[in-house]
């Protein structure tokens, strides 16, 4: 653990508790991890505390140079931090590499925000009282962070809070997801070799109980949450008085028009071919564990019998088992039990009637690519995130009809839509009730730059680098009378 500089619970420290973190596809020991208590916690929110004094004070200059030394590093060391994502989540490589390298982008995001991070002049000349006076508006730092990071992303959902709260002159205290604590630790590491001055960045690894207390303690200005909805509207609840962003679930849909499969170039079996593996990507990848991942295919009822067979295809095709092999497409659960519910889901799907037609089955941890056909409404598969690689899949008549079922949906982050005609996505970013739409591509896709989040049961508060800069900070009003 990373707290004032200062690292605790090393290899060697035999006063400090450790947990032992094993491979989720092979269950080999991966490596051991400092384990702390309220002391440890307390220390960090301390350190953080003192550090905010000065640190909110330090030149905009000194804080871009740090945070562009950060993706120096990360960069030159990428390929060790890929083969520890793979060897600690189960990250197939190719999606390690590809986490590691968003990662260096989201701290220089952060670097280059700043240079458009300064006093604004506001002008006064509505109102005839201004004539006197110049004013001007400030974002300030509100104080310190708290950031609470999930296991399927260690390295760059910690980093969308990480690059914001050094960019803003806020600090920070990182407690890692439990079953990703090699991961975020090793990012802190990286970050305090990078430069990083004591207390500015803190990472320690607490259960939730305590993580819980450190979000009520007075010390700490903002709460950015990543996880559960059950855990993050908890928070929520407890923290009325206190500014918080939530990053939660979602059950994002691919809707695909007819339209997009009856054009003239290229071929219809071409373009079948090429959406269903775009979507089984975005469906089966890193086993379904993303938030934005797709599991739900929408298809117009008039090819539907085309994406049907093609999405058959490309479920049978998708290659899955060990994360290390470049092929791999889907690799294991977090888990034993991430597994047992994903199976136990379908197992209650097919029960009440609905159909595996395509892939299934389980290896371990690794649930096979999955396409389930007639999902009853009620079930668990139709109507709250699975987080695993299955794929539902329904026709739809109308644009209408498939812009209501969508809004039915008590979740709301990104929506992936295949229209050839333009207007019909435009329609789609108008009415559908979701953070995002990606309108030709997958919802899985996500730009570091761009806000990112949900509505409904999805989250509160936006992510984003420049959208998170402005979340941790508050604008502040300066007025000169002038002599």
């Amino acid at each position: 653990m990373l707290i004032d500089g200062i690292f605790i619970g090393g290899v060697c420290d035999q006063g400090t508790g450790k947990e032992v973190i094993r491979n989720p596809f092979d269950d080999s020991i991966v490596g051991t991890a400092a384990e702390g208590s309220w002391a440890e916690a307390d220390a960090a929110l301390h350190a953080a505390k003192r550090a905010f004094a000065l640190w909110r004070f330090s030149p905009i200059s000194s804080r871009q140079a740090l945070l562009l030394r950060i993706a120096a590093l990360v960069r030159e060391r990428a390929e060790e931090l890929a083969m520890l994502l793979v060897a600690e989540v189960g990250k197939p490589v190719v999606w390690a590499r590809g986490e590691v390298n968003r990662l260096a982008i989201t701290f220089e995001l952060a670097a280059k925000e700043l240079e458009h991070w300064t006093r604004q002049p506001a002008p006064l000349d509505s109102d005839p009282r201004g004539a006197d006076y110049e004013a001007f508006v400030e974002r300030q730092p509100r104080g310190v962070v708290l950031g609470i990071v999930p296991y399927n992303w260690p390295y760059n959902l910690a980093a969308h809070k990480l690059a914001p709260a050094i960019a803003t002159g806020n600090t920070i205290v990182i407690k890692p997801s439990q079953q990703a604590l090699l991961s975020t630790m090793t990012l802190g590491r990286l970050i305090h070799e990078a430069g990083c001055p004591p207390g500015v960045v803190n990472v320690v690894n607490v259960h939730s109980k305590i993580a819980e207390r450190m979000v009520l303690d007075d010390r700490v200005s903002f709460v950015s949450f990543t996880g559960s909805p059950k855990v993050g509207w908890h928070l929520k609840e407890e923290t009325y008085q206190k500014h918080i962003s939530l990053e939660l679930g979602g059950d994002a849909s691919a809707v695909v028009f007819a339209d997009a499969i009856h054009t003239p170039t290229p071929t219809a079996e071409k373009k079948v071919n090429q959406l269903s593996s775009r979507i089984a990507a975005g469906a089966y990848g890193y086993a379904g564990q993303i938030c934005i991942s797709i599991q739900h295919a929408l298809v117009h009822q008039t090819v539907y019998e085309e994406v049907r067979e093609g999405l058959i295809e490309a479920t049978n095709a998708c290659i899955h088992g060990d994360p290390s092999s470049e092929e791999t497409v889907c690799g294991p659960m977090i888990s034993s039990d991430a597994a047992d519910r994903v199976e136990s889901w379908v197992s209650e799907a097919v029960s009440n009637g609905a159909q595996v037609i395509a892939g299934g089955g389980r290896t371990g941890n690794v649930i096979h690519p999955t396409l389930i056909e007639g999902v009853p409404p009620p079930m668990k598969l139709a109507c709250e995130e699975v987080f695993g690689p299955v794929l539902t899949l329904r026709p739809f008549v109308s644009v209408a009809s498939v812009i209501e079922e969508l809004n039915r949906s008590q979740s709301g982050i990104h929506v992936g839509d295949f229209p050839e005609d333009r207007a019909i996505g435009e329609r789609f970013f108008r009415e559908v009730e979701v953070g995002g739409v990606i309108v030709g591509d997958y919802p899985t896709l996500r730009f570091d730059a761009l806000p990112y989040g949900g509505v409904k049961k999805s989250g509160f508060g936006r992510e984003g680098v420049r959208y998170a800069m402005e979340e941790m900070s508050e604008p502040k009003s300066l007025v000169f009378k002038r002599a």
